[in-house]
């Protein structure tokens, strides 16, 4: 059974979407512990992500460097953390969140309602951040 990332993927769910490429795709957490909080997604809906094939990981991870750095860059933070849980969505995925204390990385907290406006203010932020 296809997950919500691979609906996502198809188009049969819409995102915030940042970037994307034939193997993986970045957008928006819509339910974000910070503002600025990205998923990326290799667009093979594999489970694990440490079932990834090497070269495909390792992509993943050049790939996400890029989503991150854009970030860091566009959002007041010490860091960007980034965190593979896997517990929520059976589908590989990468947790990319603006920081400046550890404890922001924590999942239990209370996400951060943001408009439609909002998901699209950040979405263009983190893009500008890309093209600079």
């Amino acid at each position: 059974m296809a997950t919500i990332f691979t609906k996502i993927i198809s188009g049969e769910i819409p995102c915030f979407k940042i970037a994307e490429t034939d193997d993986f795709l970045a957008f928006l957490d819509i339910n974000p512990l910070k503002e600025g909080h990205t998923l990326v997604i290799p667009k093979k809906e594999i489970d694990n992500i440490f079932d990834l094939e090497d070269d495909l990981l390792a992509e993943m991870h050049v790939f996400t460097k890029k989503i991150a750095k854009s970030i860091e860059k566009m959002f007041d933070c010490r860091k960007v953390g980034m965190a593979v849980v896997g517990l929520e969505v059976p589908h590989a995925h990468i947790h990319l969140i603006p920081i400046d204390e550890v404890e922001e990385m924590d999942f239990s907290q209370e996400k951060i309602p943001h408009s439609r406006m909002q998901f699209v203010m950040v979405m263009e932020r983190i893009k500008e951040g890309l093209n600079s």
